[in-house]
């Protein structure tokens, strides 16, 4: 893409060590890098040393992410999606929609539009209620925003599925419908 020097979390989507990362581009700007860091004691990197542990879980998954396809795992996403969707587009005021973001966090995300007048309930507190409850599940901390570029608004749930394992997006689904549900019955019986 015409960059000199990238760095990328070992976490999120390369599923590595969250302590690791990768480094690449040209081999000038990665000697330079390599000048400040382990071994050399008085270097800006000395404290940012990986372990070998490290190095070999980012090596797997560098291998896990190479096996995989674009179009699978996006369709894999869309799959976990569709579940949540399905599962609380039946709760008056509720409407759903899937945006993509044409480059960072190019997944689909699921936005969730409320009627807090109706459901008794804001986007912020759902994600309160999620982030409390057992197990606690995080939102996308553009809930209840302006959106932050994935087009929501400050009546807008938003949460993505790339992160979850296979059948957490069925506890996603019940928690997020059991929150709005029970918000807007006692919203409601008022």
């Amino acid at each position: 893409m015409g960059f000199d020097l990238v760095c990328f979390s070992g976490g999120k989507g390369i599923r590595g060590p969250q302590n690791a990362g990768l480094l690449l581009g040209r081999k000038d700007l990665i000697e330079l890098a390599v000048l400040n860091d382990n071994p050399n004691s008085d270097a800006v990197g000395r404290g940012m040393k990986v372990a070998k542990e490290q190095i070999v879980g980012m090596v797997a998954a560098v291998d896990w992410l190479l096996e995989q396809s674009d179009d699978k795992l996006e369709a894999e996403y869309l799959r976990r999606t569709a579940v949540i969707q399905k599962t609380v587009s039946s709760i008056p005021s509720v409407t759903t929609r899937i945006f993509t973001p044409p480059i960072a966090n190019h997944v689909p995300h699921l936005i969730i539009d409320i009627d807090p007048k109706q459901t008794g309930i804001t986007p912020l507190e759902v994600a309160h209620e999620l982030r409390n409850g057992t197990p606690s599940i995080e939102l996308n901390p553009a809930t209840g925003t302006d959106g932050r570029g994935l087009t929501g608004t400050s009546n807008s749930i938003i949460l993505s599925t790339w992160m979850l394992e296979e059948g957490e997006e069925h506890t996603v689904a019940t928690r997020l419908r059991s929150v709005l549900t029970k918000a807007r019955a006692s919203h409601t019986s008022t």
